[in-house]
């Protein structure tokens, strides 16, 4: 069992080195960390969604915005479309390609981001959910997986992160990308005080 973990360790150490070295994933999450910033800055909204284990990450990533991630400062509008009443409702009365896109429509206004998880970035609902977004004038940050998928079409910013051979490996890195989003965000809008 040991060479199967640490060649797993290896992997998803590569995995990092290999997107520490894309200057084109770096300049992306520079760019959606500026649309975010923006968004709390002038008190818009920012909506997450994404399937199973994006799903997950959708979440964890708003609650560390509205809740804590490391330093106290207030809490920022940030919401998973994650509610099971809603998506239970929805799937059932409109499909489950609608789930987030009509929470979107009940909820989104111009101005607002929606952060679009997908390893894919072939996930219909998902698609949906963006293309929602972006008739009610909202900007999408898209984590995908797949270069060149529809869902990175419809971004404004698409953070693509192909080195992952499967699902588990990409969305290592989506968490990777998304806790540096909410570092960004924290340091440039809540910057921390000089001791001196």
């Amino acid at each position: 069992m040991r060479s199967e973990i640490e060649a797993a360790l290896t992997e998803a150490a590569d995995a990092v080195t290999r997107l520490r070295a894309n200057d084109q994933v770096l300049t992306a999450i520079e760019a959606a960390a500026g649309i975010l910033t923006t968004a709390f800055r002038e008190r818009r909204r920012v909506f997450s969604c994404g399937n199973g284990g994006s799903m997950c990450d959708a979440m964890h990533f708003a609650e560390e915005l509205s809740g804590r991630f490391r330093a106290d400062r207030p809490p920022l509008a940030a919401v998973a479309i994650s509610d099971p009443a809603h998506l239970t409702c929805t799937a059932n009365d409109y499909g489950f390609d609608q789930v987030f896109a009509r929470y979107l429509e009940a909820h989104g206004t111009k101005g607002d981001v929606l952060v679009a998880i997908s390893t894919s970035g072939r996930s219909p609902n998902v698609l949906a959910a963006a293309t929602r977004a972006k008739a009610q004038g909202m900007s999408i940050v898209a984590l995908t997986g797949t270069a060149g998928s529809p869902l990175g079409a419809l971004a404004d910013v698409e953070i693509c992160t192909p080195v992952g051979r499967y699902s588990d490996r990409i969305q290592e890195l989506h968490i990777k990308v998304l806790h540096i989003l909410i570092e960004l965000v924290e340091r440039t809008l809540f910057p921390p005080r000089s001791s001196g």
